[in-house]
């Protein structure tokens, strides 16, 4: 007997960029395999390691994702995507290019007798005050659209000159990689009134239990440098998430 269709997958922190090949092509053979024996898939941030504006579309690796993605759409799969800190310039454009639909976070999603938020993660590492500060404003509409008005090539100088600054802080020797807060985590819990919430951003995969409040924290991918790693989650329709590692 054939397998019943997957709801749903979830997956994030991919950050797909041209100096990583086999990272990018792993994501491919997802699009064309798993994903397309999947009703819906949920991409949830830092899918790109950086994306500049939707003005970048023509760019030939951007239009190479964008194009596999609307192959996606157009045979049937649902495409859905919220920002991460590395792509939230991703606009309408975009969206319209690669047939999928942007949501805002927290996203409640009640599919199979379960009830479940959906968000990148970032928002909840409030521990990281510089961040935070750092994420109020290029989050603000008004930065935005101010930053957007800057042409591409500059726009790009820019946010190669943060990466830069955030791989050296992150090589220095006090450097931690924050996890979410506990008490976000609980208010949020509180505020969308789910008992399951699917994140990524941490980069510390896991599932999380708080008695009946499940947290499952999503892998990032590296497929161009020792350790490999990678995987999504998948909602069946008996109410089951299952993990999935990249073969």
């Amino acid at each position: 007997m054939q397998a019943a269709r997957p709801l749903a997958l979830f997956l994030s922190d991919l950050h797909l960029q041209p100096s990583h090949p086999a990272t990018c092509a792993a994501f491919l053979r997802f699009l064309a395999g798993p994903a397309a024996a999947a009703e819906a898939v949920y991409l949830l941030g830092d899918i790109f390691e950086y994306w500049a504006g939707d003005d970048d579309l023509a760019d030939p690796f951007a239009a190479g994702i964008v194009a596999a993605l609307r192959r996606l759409a157009d045979s049937g799969t649902r495409l859905y995507w919220i920002a991460g800190n590395r792509d939230f310039l991703v606009g309408p454009a975009f969206a319209a290019a690669a047939g999928l639909t942007l949501l805002s976070e927290p996203h409640v999603l009640e599919l199979a007798g379960l009830r479940i938020a959906l968000v990148h993660g970032d928002a909840e590492c409030t521990d990281d005050s510089k961040y935070m500060a750092f994420r109020a404003q290029v989050r603000d509409p008004a930065w935005q659209a101010q930053f957007l008005a800057l042409p591409l090539a500059q726009r790009k100088d820019i946010i190669a000159g943060l990466r830069q600054g955030s791989k050296a802080a992150q090589s220095g020797p006090d450097y931690r990689l924050t996890d979410v807060n506990p008490d976000a985590i609980a208010a949020l819990f509180a505020r969308t009134g789910c008992a399951v919430l699917i994140h990524g951003h941490t980069h510390q995969p896991a599932l999380h239990t708080l008695g009946a409040l499940r947290r499952y924290v999503l892998p990032d991918w590296e497929c161009d440098a020792p350790p490999l790693r990678g995987g999504f989650l998948a909602l069946t329709a008996d109410g089951q998430l299952h993990t999935h590692p990249l073969p």
